[in-house]
């Protein structure tokens, strides 16, 4: 069994932290509930984009790692291509400054 808490938790727990320190966050795609990857979309100050997601980190521990475009205007066919991939896939946008420490501190638990 493992120990990491379901996909449905964890978006949830995202939000909510999130909404309640005055952000804004949204689901953009629901995904499955137990084991569904979880993408964030980060909306930064002045208006740029960045995704980042759940991976392997250099040393070999989960990590948050920034993937997708560089290009911040192709974030939304970014995530919709792979959406369209992974049906099971989270897709979270937050809107609040510090977004990845929040993402981090929920999705890794750090």
């Amino acid at each position: 069994m493992s120990a990491r808490l379901p996909s449905g938790v964890v978006a949830s727990a995202l939000l909510k932290r999130v909404n309640d320190a005055g952000g804004l966050g949204v689901v953009r795609a629901k995904g499955d509930a137990q084991a569904g990857g979880i993408l964030v979309i980060l909306e930064e100050p002045g208006g740029a984009r960045r995704v980042v997601e759940r991976g392997l980190g250099p040393d070999g521990e989960n990590a948050l790692i920034e993937t997708g475009p560089a290009d911040s205007t192709e974030v939304e066919d970014y995530w919709r291509r792979r959406r369209a991939r992974d049906p099971d896939l989270w897709v979270i946008e937050l809107d609040i400054a510090g977004g990845e420490r929040f993402a981090a501190e929920t999705i890794l638990g750090r």
